[in-house]
């Protein structure tokens, strides 16, 4: 990668989230489930971390008897699908846990799950049942 190209691409990360990290409990349930849901792929730190390092923000669990939810005041990362009801079924599938049912708010619709560490997350599209985009208010 050229000099110009590095500089553009920090500039692009500067002041931007760029990696969340979770508490796991069940590493492997949970690195099978993210798989499952978003093609993730993991790189293993060690036995007490383990990472998803792809494009946009990036992911990492620490061994943790802990788990972050929105009603005890922790950031809810929420995700973008282009069809939210088959990202729900994936999920389901995959053993994930509603929350919150798919609901509407100005400008799309949402859901919320627990992953089977526990943690909470959200998804979120601008386009309907039919696949028609929402108009953002």
């Amino acid at each position: 990668m050229g000099s110009h190209s590095m500089v553009t691409e920090r500039r692009s990360r500067h002041n931007k989230i760029t990696y969340i990290e979770f508490a796991a409990i069940d590493f492997d349930a949970t690195k099978a489930f993210f798989s499952q849901v978003f093609g993730w792929e993991f790189n293993d730190y060690g036995p007490d971390y383990t990472a998803y390092e792809g494009f946009g923000v990036d992911f990492g669990f620490y061994r943790a008897d802990m788990q972050s939810l929105s009603e005890k005041g922790s950031a809810l990362p929420v995700f973008y699908s282009e069809n939210l009801e088959e990202t729900e079924r994936k999920v389901r599938r995959a053993g994930g846990t509603i929350v919150k049912e798919i609901f509407e708010f100005p400008g799309g619709r949402r859901f919320q799950f627990l992953e089977p560490s526990g943690n909470e997350i959200g998804v979120w599209s601008d386009v309907d049942e039919s696949g028609k985009q929402l108009k953002l208010v």
